[in-house]
């Protein structure tokens, strides 16, 4: 709910910042979460345990850069390119709805990584085929 790291908060903590976040998403969006994805990448085994017996699968990113950064926004060129050199087989991207630059570079990106020959799939379809 407030983007905390996990490792610093105690069970009880992490299970009123997750269950708060599912409310307020099913409340708004009518959604039921599934996965979670660890703020800020920090995690331990007890988080993993924690959230998992929440009912959550943890889901990592396999590939980021700095785009939360508001002081580091502009650069759309430079976004593309750290997307589009780091593509590869079974990518998890991860972009911050807050960057004013992945939203302007988002449409070409998505399209030129089509181009390369990828496709994009939920998380679902990709835990089915495993």
């Amino acid at each position: 709910m407030n983007h905390k790291s996990l490792p610093d908060l105690s069970d009880e903590e992490i299970k009123t910042e997750v269950m708060k976040l599912h409310q307020t998403i099913f409340e708004k969006y009518g959604y039921e979460m599934k996965y979670i994805r660890p703020p800020k990448g920090e995690y331990s085994e007890r988080t993993l345990a924690v959230t998992k017996n929440l009912g959550y699968t943890n889901v990592m990113w396999s590939l980021a850069y700095d785009d939360w950064d508001e002081n580091k926004q502009g650069r759309c060129d430079y976004g593309k390119k750290k997307v589009l050199d780091n593509i590869h087989p079974g990518a998890v991207i991860l972009l911050h709805a807050t960057s004013k630059d992945n939203s302007e570079i988002l449409g070409e990106v998505i399209k030129e990584i089509k181009n390369m020959g990828y496709e994009f799939k939920r998380i679902e379809e990709f835990t089915q085929n495993s």
